[in-house]
């Protein structure tokens, strides 16, 4: 539906892109789980409900609102429904939204934990770095989808082992960080895949992203083996820390993804959606059940 007919409500919700939270909910999840500390009681408490709402509307809201402003001249060739470029809402609201949230966002992790304060601020810091000029990043090539990943992966991931074990050390967390490196790498494949939808406009502004530089067959080929790749090292990571059967279940959730990707290679533009609206469930499947083996091994 074009813009200018969503209800206000609905379309500060468009303009926070709820479908973008689920990544960095699912990291914070994954990193209570290998806390050790979060239980099933745990899903009604405080934290985790000011968790939910930090990683969805707030913090990623805030970076997805800031995407959409700092790229609404793109917008205008790749997505001209979208909220700014459709007019729907205007450069002065959204720059009065995206202040506030961004202010909320840090509030809210301060209240959590101090340090996740500080870590909502260095995604926020790296949303910029990602789409504002004269930096922005997602015309570098690796760095945009690197710095994406690491936002969506590593920080929510620590920032979620820290809200339930307030004593960590950097010995206790040292399993989380090496593991949530690990799926950055498969996610800035997988990023690498969002990539195809906007080729066009890319190319037309000079965002050098894999599809634009090595064209769609090879981009898919180099996103590919980035999946496999990390969430390969992931399973043989968990043999490392003495957890075998969960290291053996991680390494066949690569199987079908692996599969998929036949289809991708050889139809990039027509097979990115419906790859990573399958194959991303194995991969986020993957990280819960390396969750898993973090929680065993530290008992």
């Amino acid at each position: 539906m074009p813009a200018e007919n969503l209800s206000r409500l609905a379309l500060i919700i468009r303009f926070l892109k709820p479908v973008t939270w689920i990544p960095v909910i699912w990291s914070f999840l994954c990193g209570a789980v290998a806390s050790g500390i979060f239980g099933w009681s745990d899903l009604l408490g405080m934290k985790f409900i000011l968790g939910m709402l930090l990683t969805g509307p707030l913090a990623s809201g805030t970076c997805q609102m800031l995407n959409d402003y700092f790229d609404r001249d793109l917008d205008e060739i790749n997505e001209p429904n979208r909220p700014i470029p459709g007019g729907a809402i205007s450069l002065k609201n959204a720059t009065i939204l995206i202040a506030l949230w961004s202010v909320l966002s840090v509030v809210t992790g301060y209240l959590i934990h101090p340090l996740i304060g500080f870590y909502v601020v260095i995604g926020i810091v790296n949303a910029h770095l990602y789409s504002a000029n004269p930096i922005k990043l997602k015309k570098r090539l690796w760095a945009g989808n690197i710095i994406v990943a690491v936002s969506y992966l590593i920080i929510p991931w620590i920032a979620g082992e820290i809200a339930y074990n307030p004593d960590f050390t950097l010995s206790s967390l040292q399993p989380s960080l090496i593991v949530a490196a690990l799926f950055t790498l498969s996610s800035t494949g997988t990023m690498t895949i969002n990539d195809f939808k906007s080729i066009e406009g890319d190319r037309q502004v000079g965002i050098r992203t894999l599809p634009v530089v090595f064209g769609e067959t090879n981009a898919a080929k180099i996103a590919a083996l980035l999946i496999n790749a990390g969430q390969i090292l992931a399973a043989l990571y968990m043999f490392m820390i003495g957890q075998p059967t969960y290291g053996i279940v991680v390494g066949a959730l690569v199987i079908p993804q692996f599969l998929l990707q036949f289809a991708l290679v050889k139809s990039p533009g027509t097979m990115d959606v419906r790859y990573n609206a399958i194959a991303q469930n194995f991969l986020v499947a993957g990280m819960l059940v390396c969750a898993f083996a973090i929680r065993a091994a530290n008992r």
